[in-house]
């Protein structure tokens, strides 16, 4: 079993990068408090540990490359985030079937169309089926597989 800490930290990656996604090409707000949950500062002003834990994963997605913003406000928010083209290609990516079936991702008709098996296929396509469920254990290999998986290894360019 992975740290509580863990756990909480590809649950916000999925729950952002998922929001980026919806609204990719456009810039938006991704506030912390619609990733984490409310959050009441203290009489000193001070959030959390879980929403500043939140507010960690979303700017290491920066710093890893998967995410630009224009600025934060205060700790609350990236204000104007977007994916950047590394995170919007693995995201459109088809993630292996074995993956899929692993984590019940894919629906049990298989006479389905082909573009919609082509978009039932891709990582976002895991990532939400995985928030949906809301397994943290299924969320955790989501997200790994999404971005912790080296392209070349699976055979992609």
């Amino acid at each position: 079993m992975a740290d509580i800490h863990v756990e909480e930290f590809y649950k916000d990656v999925a729950i952002a990068l998922a929001q980026l996604y919806a609204a990719f090409p456009r810039r938006t707000n991704l506030f912390v408090e619609d990733i984490a949950g409310p959050d009441e500062p203290d009489e000193f002003g001070l959030h959390s540990k879980r929403h500043m834990a939140c507010f960690g994963a979303l700017l290491w997605l920066q710093e890893e490359g998967l995410l630009r913003y224009v600025d934060t406000i205060r700790q609350e928010a990236l204000d104007q985030a977007v994916l950047t083209r590394e995170a919007f290609v693995r995201l459109s990516a088809p993630a292996p079937q074995s993956l899929a079936r692993k984590l019940n991702a894919l629906p049990e008709e298989a006479n389905l169309p082909a573009s919609v098996q082509q978009n039932l296929s891709t990582y976002i396509h895991l990532l939400r089926a995985a928030l949906k469920n809301g397994s943290s254990t299924r969320i955790s290999l989501a997200v790994q597989a999404a971005f912790f998986t080296d392209f070349s290894a699976e055979g992609l360019h």
